[in-house]
């Protein structure tokens, strides 16, 4: 709600309907449809935001002697809403005007192939939709208690040097899945993991001094960073830990012309593991790959390059395994949408980079002091900071809402990723948990957590992108919905343009560049649904109110079920 700070006029409110806010309003506020119409007037005060949810071809008017962000999206998504992942053709700018056109910027965005990590990530995501859709899976249920219920000192731990046989997936394609047998010696027993090592370790791997350390790393650090975050997995085994198999199987799912092309796979979760499957290994478990020196199974690990690699993946994995066990076995729903299973997995990276740059703050850590991340959050940030940089390059071709594990693209993960982490600071770290410890998916699952409707909070979201630090503004005078709580997109992104000064990839310091409007002409474009576009207009030399409409091609109305929705927001003088 609106509260005695907020400069706008209460009868230009009532004409809106919609979302406005001043600098220091926080709360949600709902949308109303429609909420465009020729007596909308939008009169805001520098740094206001609006947001009206248009879905009549109708237009809005911006009041004279201002300059305006104007972002349109298409407020909708999830692969269960029928709306798919194409570009729309859309109209937008002055009623009444000639009307130009806008290249698609498809044809602008940055393209490279996923990491072999990303591909058998995604495969494993995708059969495991797929097996529990047709009901080739069957589940082993939600009666287990989940891990936070389970006393450690009653769990069923076995004894370090024991043995275990493990059901593993074997070769570099799940094409033809099979499995083969492998036996694991337990040879660290933490708090919350249960650390295996495959007889068949290549030599020269782990000293044991090496091995305990990993261990602890696993154990002290990294799995409580998750925990903390989102909430606790099942405990389907009754052992009260997390089981981490360090094998050269997880090695042989890349070749060795694919690990020189395309990087190798650290490690995964299997959804398999809590099914009745003759190939289940009935538990919560984390495949790891081994230190191998010598090249004899794929690529060449040393025990450093794999401590430089895996702790990123566990993260990223164990929230897909959380995520999983929460969702379909403790509340017997749906795995979760894929764009948002991901984009939590991409934010559990970071975790890993927040916890070094906590511990070390600048410039302690840094072999240079200008170095923004420490050393040791190195690892940990590439996921999301190059492909977020490169979702910014053109956001209108890139979904955040509509994508699977297993489609490729990388920029759309980087959409997810600022989507998942502007929305926990929005609402603080515990909608992470509201999001797992759920049944509920994809949007339906965003708005029951956030506990607004998410076209609020696409809008804002979509101003954030560029408004998190507007140059020549401090921050404060930002509305906290319109920016990043812990981090400055233009400081990350300027560091990744001046580190890359002669890459093509980094074009510019601010990857988003808004398109402009004028007066005289509307610009015909096309954008995914599920993200935004981005334009300016300037009406600081204007006399009277300017009238904008969007809608599709032709002044007709655009489709309801795209949710189609303008956010304004008057930029400073």
């Amino acid at each position: 709600m609106l509260n005695s700070k907020t400069v706008i006029a209460a009868a230009t409110c009532a004409a809106l309907l919609a979302a406005c806010h001043s600098s220091d309003v926080t709360a949600p506020i709902a949308l109303v449809t429609p909420t465009c119409g020729a007596t909308a007037l939008v009169a805001l005060s520098p740094n206001q935001a609006v947001t009206l949810a248009c879905s009549s071809g109708t237009f809005l008017n911006l009041a004279p002697g201002a300059k305006y962000l104007i972002v349109p999206q298409f407020a909708t998504g999830g692969v269960r809403s029928g709306v798919a992942d194409t570009p729309v053709p859309y109209q937008i700018g002055v009623v009444g005007t000639a009307t130009s056109s806008l290249a698609n910027s498809a044809t602008l965005a940055v393209t490279r192939p996923l990491s072999r990590q990303q591909q058998f990530d995604a495969l494993l995501r995708d059969r495991s939709r797929r097996a529990l859709a047709t009901a080739t899976w069957k589940m082993i249920g939600a009666q287990q208690a989940t891990r936070a219920d389970v006393a450690p000192a009653a769990a069923a731990v076995p004894d370090v040097g024991s043995l275990r046989n493990f059901h593993v997936l074997q070769g570099a394609t799940l094409q033809s899945e099979t499995f083969e047998i492998a036996t694991g010696r337990l040879a660290f027993v933490g708090a919350h993991i249960l650390l295996y090592v495959d007889t068949l370790a290549p030599a020269n791997g782990f000293t044991a001094a090496q091995l305990q350390a990993f261990g602890q790393y696993f154990d002290q650090v990294l799995y409580p960073l998750d925990i903390t975050t989102f909430g606790p997995p099942s405990d389907l085994d009754a052992n009260a830990r997390v089981i981490m198999f360090v094998s050269p199987s997880v090695n042989a799912l890349t070749t060795s012309a694919q690990c020189q092309a395309e990087g190798f796979v650290a490690g995964y979760f299997d959804g398999i593991d809590f099914t009745t499957s003759a190939n289940s290994n009935q538990g919560e478990i984390f495949y790891s790959a081994i230190p191998d020196p010598n090249g004899t199974v794929s690529c060449a690990h040393t025990v450093g390059d794999l401590a430089n690699t895996i702790p990123a993946t566990f993260l990223h994995e164990l929230q897909h395994l959380i995520n999983f066990s929460q969702h379909v076995a403790v509340h017997g729903g749906q795995q979760e949408e894929g764009w948002l299973d991901e984009g939590m997995s991409i934010r559990a990276e970071e975790l890993g980079s927040e916890y070094f740059e906590a511990k070390y703050p600048p410039p302690s850590g840094r072999t240079s002091p200008a170095q923004l991340f420490p050393d040791s959050a190195q690892g940990f940030v590439s996921g999301f900071l190059f492909d977020s940089y490169f979702y910014l390059l053109r956001p209108d071709t890139a979904s955040v809402t509509l994508h699977q594990d297993s489609e490729n693209g990388f920029s759309w993960r980087g959409g997810d990723w600022l989507l998942l982490h502007w929305l926990g600071d929005l609402k603080g770290k515990p909608i992470y948990a509201a999001l797992e410890q759920t049944g509920l998916t994809g949007i339906a699952n965003v708005t029951a957590a956030a506990g607004e409707p998410f076209g609020s909070l696409l809008g804002d979201f979509s101003l954030a992108l560029w408004t998190d630090s507007i140059p020549g503004q401090p921050r404060s005078a930002i509305p906290p919905r319109d920016r990043f709580q812990t981090r400055n997109l233009r400081q990350l992104y300027q560091r990744l343009f001046d580190n890359n000064p002669s890459n093509a990839n980094f074009p510019r310091a601010y990857p988003l560049v808004p398109a402009t409007l004028t007066t005289t002409a509307p610009i015909s474009a096309s954008m995914v649904p599920g993200t935004p576009a981005f334009y300016v207009l300037d009406l600081t030399g204007a006399n009277a109110n300017v009238a904008i409409r969007f809608s599709a091609p032709g002044g007709a109305a655009l489709a309801a079920t795209l949710n189609p929705q303008v956010s304004v927001y008057r930029l400073p003088n």
